[in-house]
């Protein structure tokens, strides 16, 4: 076998530079919007990954019902003016708590990439796992006193959180992307 350690890369036969077309911020965004694809909810579907510091996924989740509940038993409304038995609320687990529970380890200093902003309460499960980062697309209930409270824990705890966007560019993409794909099915 010839030794090629001292040859110039340039002489080297089939060596084509290459990238990838996303970056992991992105990359693991796309797959927390497949997890909330994934939502029977039919309101506001929401999907999480937590990865490690070496872009390893470590868990995901959705946001659905208690695992092994029958979802067609449970009301799926958001009417607030009905009991809460008759709300959705009162059965639905959020995708990080989700995502939390079937953690097969330590969170701690991962990266958490939401599709929704966490609510308070789930704000308090990821600052308790040590999570260093979460990264989210929609902030859509940033009035609210469950947003700034999250907001307020993460701060007292350590926990940053930053808003990404996703390009038109990137979105047109993976359009075409898929299309592509599909020609070949």
């Amino acid at each position: 076998m010839e030794d090629t350690t001292h040859i110039d890369p340039g002489h080297l036969v089939n060596f084509v530079p290459v990238s990838s077309q996303l970056h992991w911020d992105e990359y693991f965004m796309l797959q927390a919007m497949l997890a909330s694809y994934k939502s029977k909810d039919p309101n506001t579907k929401v999907g999480c990954v937590f990865v490690d510091e070496n872009n390893h996924q470590i868990t995901m989740g959705y946001n659905g019902a208690v695992a092994g509940v029958d979802e067609t038993k449970i009301p799926w409304g958001n009417d607030r003016t009905v009991p809460l038995e008759y709300q959705k609320y009162g059965y639905v687990i959020h995708s990080e708590a989700n995502a939390i529970s079937h953690a097969r380890g330590s969170l701690k200093g991962s990266r958490g990439y939401i599709t929704l902003f966490p609510c308070n309460e789930c704000a308090k499960l990821i600052a308790s796992q040590r999570v260093s980062e979460i990264v989210y697309l929609s902030d859509k209930y940033r009035d609210t006193p469950e947003n700034r409270i999250s907001k307020k824990i993460f701060q007292l705890s350590g926990v940053k959180y930053r808003q990404l966007t996703l390009t038109p560019k990137l979105i047109e993409g993976l359009h075409q992307y898929l299309l592509g794909l599909l020609k070949h099915v």
